[in-house]
């Protein structure tokens, strides 16, 4: 296996959802994709027979996010494929319920935050020692996948989950501004709320539709227009964009 025209883009998370689609946009667009996962050994394997029915150049890799032992060797499995230029941090957990924050038990909320916040610091560190031109490294991007439930704290559903992803878009802002001059940029882009399996399996199903009164468009995002503003930010057309915090949320 070779690597694609752009180079390999790890996207973690990748076995479904949001990042299933990102993982089939970046192959579309030329770049190999190494699809991370977490448990879901057979959505992951799907995504890459996608990939390679259609061309592209994938490889799917287990790895928990929060062990930074593990993202080395992620980074390690993705380098076999060509020089890694872009990472999408997407890998993240709601703890899979809903309810007041009181009622979150602590296994709950540490597991949480370790995916959502030391999992996304530990892929980022290893992102800029190995695209970071001070090493030697080639340049990049890095696109960190947060949530507009930073914006009212999600009260009575995930408010832990919420603050997890307020923790990613400060962490975007800054390591902006410090991996600028090592020809890495940073961005995120914030999802409203979205088709996905991540509302059935904190049992509530018909979240998103019963949202829909809430948003301006009137519908929540399909995971592929997600997946099309993170295109857009690896892209060079956003090559003066970096500490970025994009909404793709219908006007939420």
């Amino acid at each position: 296996m070779v690597a694609g025209d752009r180079g390999v883009a790890i996207v973690t998370g990748a076995s479904r959802g949001i990042g299933a689609a990102i993982a089939l946009r970046a192959a579309a667009a030329g770049y190999a994709v190494l699809v991370n996962y977490s448990s879901d050994a057979a959505g992951a394997a799907s995504v890459v027979q996608d990939i390679r029915d259609n061309g592209g150049v994938a490889l799917p890799h287990r790895a928990d996010v929060s062990d930074p032992a593990a993202v080395g060797q992620m980074f390690d499995r993705a380098a076999s494929l060509g020089p890694v230029t872009a990472v999408i941090n997407n890998a993240g957990i709601t703890g899979n319920l809903i309810g007041d924050l009181v009622d979150v038990p602590p296994d709950t909320v540490r597991r949480v935050l370790d995916v959502n916040v030391s999992g996304v610091i530990f892929v980022c560190q290893e992102a800029v020692r190995r695209l970071g031109s001070g090493t030697g490294g080639p340049g990049g991007s890095i696109v960190n996948i947060s949530s507009t439930a930073t914006k009212a704290g999600s009260p009575g559903t995930w408010a832990h989950y919420a603050a997890s992803k307020g923790a990613v878009d400060v962490l975007t802002v800054g390591l902006a501004s410090e991996v600028a001059s090592q020809g890495i940029r940073v961005n995120c882009v914030a999802p409203g709320s979205t088709n996905t399996g991540l509302h059935a399996a904190a049992g509530m199903p018909d979240r998103v539709q019963r949202l829909n009164p809430t948003i301006p468009m009137g519908r929540g995002a399909e995971p592929d227009e997600v997946a099309a503003a993170v295109m857009w930010l690896l892209s060079a057309e956003a090559g003066y964009v970096t500490g970025a915090v994009l909404p793709v949320s219908g006007g939420r």
